[in-house]
């Protein structure tokens, strides 16, 4: 399939209560275990991809870096790729843009594109994050891919305590509709783990709605339930991944 033809594939997979099963990796050879297990489309994760690189999260990894690993990723498998981008290298939204195109000419048919100051405190104003957004999207329509374009908020990853969440879902379904009126092709919300709460956004915004997996967060089937529409696993994998690892050559050393 040509790029076009795996961005739309991919765009397709996001159904309500179907949710598209993405297990995050972080090079090739990840990519390739998981698609020879049955995965319908490869996601990064950008903890996962700087950690595998011996770098921090937080655009620490030089982003030519990124653009290599991707290209390798892209070149192992035969399926949608879409990277998690953080905050896309820059600030200023046409330069968030130049950036985007290059991940386009990488292979990518999608970026999570957060909401938070990657480097600093809070989250972008919503004007702000939406007149990043629609450049991104001019960016690819220039391109000719028909980018999925993940919009991703922060607000309930920075408030830790759950019990506050309630209070930030007027500024979420807010959010949503302006990064969907400026060319958003779904709304991510990592941090959100309350059952009612998803389900009351996954009604309330037009947009796609991804919930990450970790502590504290319904069963698949449970999003499925209320409505989500994309399910992705973050840093998780490769945490598990590693700790494996070092677990393995415990075992070996030991037993020298």
């Amino acid at each position: 399939m040509s790029q076009a033809e795996k961005a739309r594939a991919f765009a397709t997979l996001h159904v309500p209560g179907t949710p598209v099963l993405l297990y995050n990796i972080w090079d090739a050879g990840s990519a390739q275990a998981v698609a020879e297990a049955g995965a319908k489309a490869i996601a990064t994760g950008s903890w996962s991809v700087a950690g595998a690189q011996g770098y921090g999260d937080g655009q620490k990894i030089p982003l030519d870096l990124v653009l290599r690993v991707l290209e390798r990723i892209v070149a192992s498998v035969d399926l949608p790729v879409t990277l998690d981008f953080e905050g896309a290298y820059a600030e200023a939204p046409d330069e968030a843009a130049a950036n985007v195109a290059q991940v386009i000419a990488a292979g990518a048919v999608g970026i999570n594109f957060e909401d938070q100051v990657v480097g600093g405190s809070g989250l972008h104003a919503t004007e702000f994050q939406a007149k990043r957004i629609a450049a991104i999207r001019q960016a690819a329509e220039t391109a000719g891919v028909p980018f999925f374009l993940n919009a991703r908020t922060d607000l309930f990853l920075k408030e830790k305590d759950g019990s506050r969440h309630g209070a930030l879902i007027a500024e979420a379904r807010d959010r949503a509709g302006a990064y969907a009126e400026a060319g958003a092709s779904g709304f991510f919300l990592p941090g959100l783990s309350d059952p009612e709460l998803i389900g009351g956004l996954c009604e309330a915004v037009a947009l796609p709605v991804n919930i990450m997996m970790r502590k504290g967060v319904p069963p698949a089937a449970e999003l499925a339930s209320l409505g989500v529409a994309r399910i992705s696993h973050g840093p998780g994998p490769y945490v598990e991944a590693m700790a494996t690892l070092a677990e393995r050559f415990k075992q070996v050393a030991g037993g020298a």
